[in-house]
């Protein structure tokens, strides 16, 4: 807790100290229509940050008897159910987004990429779509920030053909997920779902140039990395502040919150270190809902925007309602 906060804190000052251009520089952003609950583009403020949260699509799939790793699978349907995901399925959104700092266009995270898009005739990989929708060439990306080497999180760094989708961008990444997805022979030490990943996750990065970077570092203007790990090692949150405002991103801190903020100590099977996960979930939530933070959720209910509150031994999420013309 005292990393994160420190982290936003880090975040805060720079901020308000940084000099940029006045918010609405980018005249195509500036003249892009908002977007609204009902498209796959939404806008909002964070202090005179401009967020544009882009839907990527979502896939449904019958849930697997491993699902949650230390539930079993008639728990885990019951919660589900609850939740009212289709029967005997599980429904996880993606969501990447652009902070616009006004001197700088930031995306974190990819989505699944337009190799996705056509191999899933379109469930996911829309993020590029719904990015030109908002008005956004992707030569006007600045930074690329990653929070780790999942697919759906670094899929849309190359187009389907291998080019560089961002060719004007920095692209940074945690030190520690490059140190272990880097090194083949750590797949030995992944879990079942993670050990499928190695291959994907290395011709993705191939032949691109990525600076590496570790927490409570800024990232960008106004936005720090957080620690988090147990998804993966080296798995990262950020901190975006601008002015007295500011969001938590927590990445992938938990998957679906109906199911897993609301029992903490559940295991995904996507959680590569599932001790750590459920550490690093307490944490985060603990702090998130003591500070009464905004927090976005790469995988939350579109627009993956909410705050989080403590619920017996558990949280929830109490989803914000936006106003699109605010």
């Amino acid at each position: 807790m005292e990393i994160t906060r420190r982290a936003a804190l880090v975040g805060a000052a720079t901020a308000a100290a940084a000099t940029y251009a006045p918010f609405g520089i980018r005249n195509s952003l500036a003249a892009a229509p908002v977007g609204g609950k009902g498209t796959g583009v939404y806008r909002y403020k964070v202090g005179d940050y401009e967020i544009i949260q882009l839907m990527d699509g979502a896939r449904t799939f019958p849930m697997p008897d491993q699902f949650v790793v230390n539930v079993s699978k008639d728990e885990a349907i019951k919660a589900a159910t609850a939740a009212y995901l289709p029967e005997g399925k599980v429904t996880i959104p993606f969501s990447p987004m652009i902070v616009n700092t006004g001197s700088k266009l930031v995306a974190i995270d990819t989505g699944n990429g337009l190799g996705a898009f056509a191999a899933s005739k379109g469930a996911v990989g829309q993020a590029r779509g719904n990015m030109e929708s908002a008005g956004i060439d992707p030569k006007q990306i600045d930074i690329v920030v990653i929070s780790h080497f999942h697919g759906d999180h670094i899929g849309g760094l190359k187009n389907a053909d291998g080019s560089a989708a961002f060719p004007n961008a920095e692209i940074k990444a945690p030190a520690a997920e490059i140190a272990f997805w880097g090194d083949e022979s750590n797949a030995s030490k992944a879990n079942g779902f993670n050990k499928g990943q190695f291959a994907a996750a290395k011709k993705m990065m191939e032949g691109l140039k990525v600076t590496p970077y570790d927490a409570d570092k800024e990232v960008a203007p106004g936005i720090t990395s957080i620690a988090s790990p147990g998804h993966t090692p080296g798995h990262m949150s950020f901190a975006v502040v601008s002015g007295a405002k500011k969001i938590l991103v927590q990445s992938d801190v938990t998957n679906i919150p109906s199911m897993f903020l609301r029992n903490p100590d559940w295991q995904v099977l996507f959680d590569n270190d599932p001790d750590t996960a459920v550490k690093t979930r307490h944490r985060i939530y603990d702090m998130a809902a003591t500070e009464k933070m905004v927090v976005a959720g790469y995988h939350f209910p579109y627009p993956c925007v909410g705050y989080v509150e403590k619920d017996g031994k558990g949280y929830r999420l109490v989803p914000v309602a936006w106003d699109s013309n605010g």
